[in-house]
């Protein structure tokens, strides 16, 4: 992999990254949209013993705007500059401009709950030039160098003194929340490990110092025992619905072996997930006839200190509960906290496992 590192003219960081050497001459560029001076903070939730961050300035950013134009579209005409300049680099990292972290802001409403800035990194990866397609259409190859990109970013944040955790993530669809159509993804990097991370972290811990092999590693051979939810594998890596899934639809990508963090897997390792990402992302595509709309996080482990029992994963978070209506968290999951799945685990693989995937020419 090659990497070049710019200075955009606001002061932001680009990394440009490609299978090939990445040529001289590349000049960084940024839309002149850029609004307020970001002041995220956060404030302590009582109840819910957790941090809820405060970003009012991100209602300023762009919303959908025409296919002619796009701050994630190539930058060709210099009176019209984006966040993507003019050159021969396939994937691309910056700094949010419009972030809900960063490491500038130093000061917070004063109230009668406790608040703090809102310390920490956002940025966005381009996956391709192309705003035509996803993610799931790109070459395994393209996926890899994406996985690669995502595990020098980690390392990159994790050297960073305030970031305790670094969590990758691909909004897809305006039913998720998005705001631009072009295929990309984030990175939050946090000056804590998040709620829900935490937790796995702590079952994996558990897990591990009472047994000799991990909680993953467990989930993993109970359903290639069971065979009905594995959607597809390699050598390396495994797509499944889990047998406790809450969503319809939920899936999760894994590797075989127990790996922390992206940067400690092999290179046939990561090929092998990519493949199996590929294909996965192909299925959803082809048994909705139409771009599947999803949250997939990755889950991995903390970038300070040693964590032997933790086994990263992809997860796969989709809207839907129906083939033909769209489900968001409402009721007893956003109320309570407990999910209600509509239909068997079994049943939604099944539907994934019939998909056809066509061979690549």
């Amino acid at each position: 992999m090659h990497k070049k590192t710019l200075m955009k003219p606001d002061g932001r960081f680009l990394h440009l990254f490609s299978r090939i050497q990445i040529p001289e001459g590349i000049v960084a560029t940024a839309p002149r949209n850029a609004g307020p001076v970001p002041k995220p903070h956060q404030r302590w939730h009582p109840l819910r013993r957790e941090w809820v961050i405060y970003a009012p300035h991100r209602q300023d950013r762009t919303f959908l705007p025409p296919k002619n134009y796009s701050p994630l579209a190539e930058s060709k005409d210099p009176d019209f500059p984006t966040e993507l300049p003019a050159g021969d680099y396939e994937v691309a990292v910056f700094e949010n401009l419009f972030p809900s972290l960063n490491l500038t802001t130093r000061e917070a409403p004063t109230l009668r709950v406790p608040t703090r800035p809102s310390s920490g990194v956002c940025e966005v990866v381009v996956f391709t030039k192309d705003p035509e397609t996803a993610l799931g259409n790109l070459p395994p190859e393209r996926i890899d160098l994406i996985l690669q990109v995502l595990a020098d970013r980690t390392t990159e944040l994790g050297k960073v003194p305030e970031i305790q955790y670094v969590l990758p993530f691909e909004n897809r669809g305006v039913e998720m929340g998005v705001t631009l159509s072009h295929p990309h993804g984030q990175i939050y990097a946090y000056s804590f490990v998040p709620p829900v991370q935490k937790r796995f972290l702590r079952s994996m811990r558990d897990y591990l110092s009472e047994h000799s092999h991990g909680l993953m590693e467990a989930i993993i051979f109970d359903e290639m025992e069971d065979g009905r939810r594995i959607i597809v594998q390699n050598e390396f890596a495994l797509a499944f619905i889990p047998a406790f899934a809450r969503y319809p639809y939920e899936t999760w990508v894994v590797p075989k072996k127990r790996r922390g963090l992206l940067s400690t897997l092999s290179s046939e390792e990561l090929l092998g997930l990519a493949q199996v990402l590929k294909v996965l992302l192909q299925k959803f595509d082809l048994l909705w006839a139409k771009p599947f709309p999803y949250l997939m996080t990755l889950n991995q482990a903390p970038v300070k200190g040693e964590h032997p029992y933790a086994h990263l994963f992809f997860q796969i978070t989709p809207p839907y509960r129906s083939r033909d209506r769209l489900k968001y968290l409402a009721g007893t999951e956003l109320g309570a906290g407990i999910f209600v799945n509509d239909s068997l685990p079994e049943e939604k693989a099944r539907e994934l496992q019939d998909v056809e995937v066509p061979r690549e020419s």
